[in-house]
């Protein structure tokens, strides 16, 4: 069954539209936030109780603020008068309490800025909540398969994609460790032309989709990274550039997101489209074994992404519309193929919804994720202040923001590499022939 006929992010009872993780939502909903993180596995009464907390203090110390300046303009404006009529001794006594009140001021509004930093401090600790969909689990053995096609090719002797790298000289994993590390792979030959076909492949496909392609920086300062949630949750799994004080992109959601930070868009104009093909550095924790091995796990990889600017309205039909993309490219690399609900421990700090893509690796045996497609909801649009304005309104709204890879090269790389291996060499998929020039890597 496709996806165009099967809405995987329905409830039953209606259309899903979303919470905004503001102050006030949270103000507004206390319990209802504290419960719904339980399926994060994470405990919010504690910071939920000190934002409100931190929160009345700031009401109460800014309701005094705008008293005292209620005085200070009062006073002021009879300063003048006294003076004209003659009544000098008052003016005088009135200015001095002007003084006063401005020094009050000044250090109310001090103590105002603490409670406010203090507040946006508790706030970025706080997760997205999870849409009610999200299944309860601790970890990605509790994910829901919901979708799922192809045929997984019988092989015998099937070997790996790293041992097919050296025979076919496709990749060469020890060179670059020589040069860089371990985890920069150095592509030659037919495994750099197709890497290059995959690339210019899934941007055809998304241009064709409706798509609007944009190559980004691979590079992005401190506000970038808190607008699309990578700091300061993820700060660790980045690369940091120090000297300059900007982080190496970790995926181009990062950076295409942050084209609309503090943008007022018109909902004429959404849902808005972007793709972009870019490096990726992640400084992932590694590990040994054969599950990370290869392409497994790389600290530099390419990846083509989705980005979508949606209406609260109709964003999870979005979701779907971007599910239905990533499914047509998987099949029409004749990959076999999965789709899987995450549950609340495996789904991430900023999600509210994610479908992980995974492909089967005949030789290894196993499913490799290959992308994530996520709606946020409000929760990077209220970090990026990105607004829209329906038609015919002056108030504006936060939009809501969705990405997707469409896709991750390295485990597509490794399947196509295991799942086409004959005795007379690698087979290409007949939509990555009119890119590569021939038929059958040799």
């Amino acid at each position: 069954m496709s996806l165009a006929t099967k809405m995987l992010f329905r409830p039953d009872s209606q259309i899903y539209t979303g919470n905004m993780l503001t102050l006030k939502y949270i103000q507004d909903n206390q319990e209802e936030v504290i419960e719904r993180l339980k399926i994060k596995h994470f405990d919010a009464e504690k910071i939920i109780a000190q934002i409100v907390e931190a929160d009345n203090e700031r009401r109460a110390t800014q309701s005094v603020v705008d008293q005292r300046q209620n005085e200070l303009n009062t006073l002021s404006k009879s300063i003048g008068q006294l003076f004209k009529s003659g009544r000098t001794d008052e003016a005088t006594e009135a200015r001095s309490k002007t003084a006063g009140l401005k020094d009050e001021i000044r250090s109310l509004n001090a103590k105002l800025s603490e409670s406010e930093k203090k507040i946006q401090e508790l706030l970025v600790q706080v997760p997205n909540v999870p849409h009610p969909t999200v299944p309860e689990g601790k970890g990605e053995e509790d994910n829901e398969v919901v979708n799922s096609g192809g045929e997984v090719p019988a092989l015998e002797n099937a070997l790996p994609h790293w041992e097919l790298a050296t025979k076919y000289d496709l990749i060469d994993f020890e060179l670059g460790t020589k040069i860089t590390g371990a985890g920069f792979p150095v592509y030659k030959g037919w495994g750099a032309k197709l890497q290059r076909a995959l690339i210019n492949f899934f941007l055809d496909e998304a241009t064709a989709a409706g798509y609007k392609e944009v190559l980004p920086p691979l590079l992005v300062n401190e506000d970038s990274g808190f607008g699309t949630g990578q700091l300061p949750d993820k700060e660790g799994q980045m690369y940091y550039v120090g000297a300059d004080n900007l982080y190496l992109i970790p995926t181009a959601e990062v950076p295409v997101t942050n084209i609309f930070r503090d943008v007022v868009l018109d909902e004429k104009d959404l849902p808005v489209k972007q793709c972009a093909y870019s490096a990726c550095f992640r400084r992932e924790a590694g590990s040994w074994g054969s599950h990370v091995r290869g392409l497994n796990r790389l600290h530099q990889f390419d990846k083509v992404e989705i980005v979508q600017v949606a209406s609260p309205d109709n964003s999870y039909e979005v979701l779907d519309q971007m599910l239905v993309h990533v499914q047509s490219l998987v099949e029409k690399l004749e990959l076999p193929w999965r789709i899987l609900k995450l549950c609340g421990g495996d789904i991430s700090f900023t999600s509210a919804l994610t479908y992980d893509f995974e492909v089967y690796s005949a030789a290894q045996k196993r499913w490799l994720e290959v992308s994530s497609v996520s709606n946020f909801e409000s929760y990077q649009a209220n970090r990026l202040k990105l607004r829209f304005r329906k038609t015919g309104e002056k108030k504006t709204q936060l939009a809501h923001t969705l990405n997707g890879s469409a896709l991750a090269l390295p485990r597509i790389v490794a399947a196509i590499l295991e799942n086409n291996q004959t005795p007379g060499g690698i087979r290409v998929p007949k939509v990555l022939i009119p890119f590569m020039g021939t038929d059958l890597i040799k």
